[in-house]
């Protein structure tokens, strides 16, 4: 399934990467990560950056450890653990992604909050979810706890705990991305 995650998220993490424009020496983490893709796209394209990676799921860390092995304990640290609670200081990272996971967060607005908290002043978020259809039980029928939320909702809520610029870019496949400055 992870494996399959890595390939079949591809396009969409091509297009919410293409909002961002990223340069030179950061630290990013990329909650919910999965089987690691993302991660190794931001080390391969960023050599300078660090790129943690940080899932709930036991298996998803190691098998995103697998991907990355290579960068382990040099600029890549991947941890089980939860958005909630980032094992971060206040104010230490310059960028959070987020891919496909918004879904399963059991409270949204307190990990907004807690993302909040670790980005430094103009840190950027990103957010890409393949869906913004709540109306469409389609994935949440058969998958417990997951929640589907749309663009507009997210953007509001980013919003009113302090998040600026926030932008969101809808594509027409109905995926969505959004881009928000700390």
């Amino acid at each position: 399934m992870l494996k399959g995650m890595n390939s079949g998220h591809t396009q969409l993490s091509e297009w919410g990467f293409s909002y961002l424009n990223l340069k030179g020496k950061l630290h990013i983490l990329d909650v919910g990560c999965g089987g690691g893709a993302n991660l190794a796209k931001m080390l391969r394209d960023l050599p300078e950056s660090i790129a943690d990676g940080i899932d709930y799921s036991e298996e998803s860390v190691a098998f995103s450890k697998k991907t990355n092995s290579a960068h382990l304990g040099k600029r890549c640290t991947i941890r089980q653990g939860n958005v909630l609670s980032l094992p971060y200081s206040d104010h230490s990272l310059d960028v959070v992604t987020a891919f496909e996971t918004i879904y399963f967060w059991p409270s949204l607005d307190k990990a907004f909050e807690e993302i909040k908290r670790v980005l430094k002043a103009n840190g950027v978020f990103l957010i890409c979810c393949e869906s913004d259809d709540a109306e469409d039980t389609t994935w949440t029928s058969r998958i417990d706890g997951m929640t589907v939320y749309q663009g507009e909702d997210l953007k509001n809520r980013l919003l009113k705990i302090g998040f600026q610029n926030i932008e969101l870019h809808m594509h027409k496949k109905g995926w969505i991305c959004l881009k928000a400055v700390c």
